[in-house]
């Protein structure tokens, strides 16, 4: 299930997770931290936040309806975000509205990176919910075509399903069918992945592995890179 045609298909309604920085979180965000274990008003300060200035330029893949890009644009009044999205999330983020600070990006495959990014440009490279719907060949493609994309010293930072953290977590408690511990990559939305395949993913994409996991939600892992 998770190649790209499928995720093309199953997000085309743009994935909202609400206002991430809100300290009183909407029922769809509480619903969705019930399950990941975790606080993304938390994610957000303790992780990402560190990372950028005002003059960031940071690459998001997966935006959706843009819970974390609106976040984003937030701390970077100098800066720029690119999303890149199967879908046309213009409709949704409204790029108008940020003075060419915005700009999206829809792609069909993970090789457009390199006609639409010049080498060295990108401070971050980011994404919340998109890693853990991909197969472990298409997670290395990602962060491949990604690196050289980001500037020498610049960070990655991603989400990802685990299963070893997962098994402790809870199935259930996790919001993830169980079914899908005897099914095939190919016929899942919550491919296999763990820290230790996660990491030689990261390093056989280039990247150096600052944290395989910041421990920042309890079901999944949030990886740090850098370049």
């Amino acid at each position: 299930m998770p190649t790209q045609d499928w995720l093309k298909q199953e997000f085309e309604y743009g994935y909202d997770s609400g206002n991430v920085l809100s300290i009183w979180p909407n029922a769809r965000r509480r619903n969705e931290e019930k399950l990941i274990g975790g606080s993304y008003r938390q994610v957000f300060k303790e992780s990402l936040l560190p990372l950028l200035n005002s003059t960031s330029k940071v690459l998001e893949i997966g935006p959706g309806r843009g819970s974390w890009s609106r976040a984003i644009l937030k701390y970077i009044p100098q800066g720029e975000l690119h999303t890149v999205d199967f879908q046309p999330v213009e409709q949704w983020l409204k790029p108008e509205r940020y003075e060419g600070r915005l700009k999206c990006h829809r792609i069909e495959s993970n090789s457009d990176y390199a006609d639409l990014f010049e080498d060295d440009y990108f401070d971050i490279f980011w994404s919340f919910g998109v890693l853990c719907h991909n197969n472990l060949e298409q997670v290395e493609d990602i962060l491949k075509q990604a690196y050289p994309k980001t500037r020498k010293g610049g960070y990655a930072l991603h989400q990802y399903g685990d299963w070893q953290k997962l098994d402790n977590y809870g199935w259930e408690k996790g919001g993830i069918p169980t079914e899908f511990q005897s099914k095939p990559d190919d016929e899942i939305w919550w491919p296999r992945n763990n820290q230790k395949k996660m990491t030689e993913a990261a390093q056989k994409a280039g990247w150096q592995v600052v944290n395989a996991d910041l421990r920042l939600l309890g079901r999944d892992s949030m990886i740090l890179l850098q370049r």
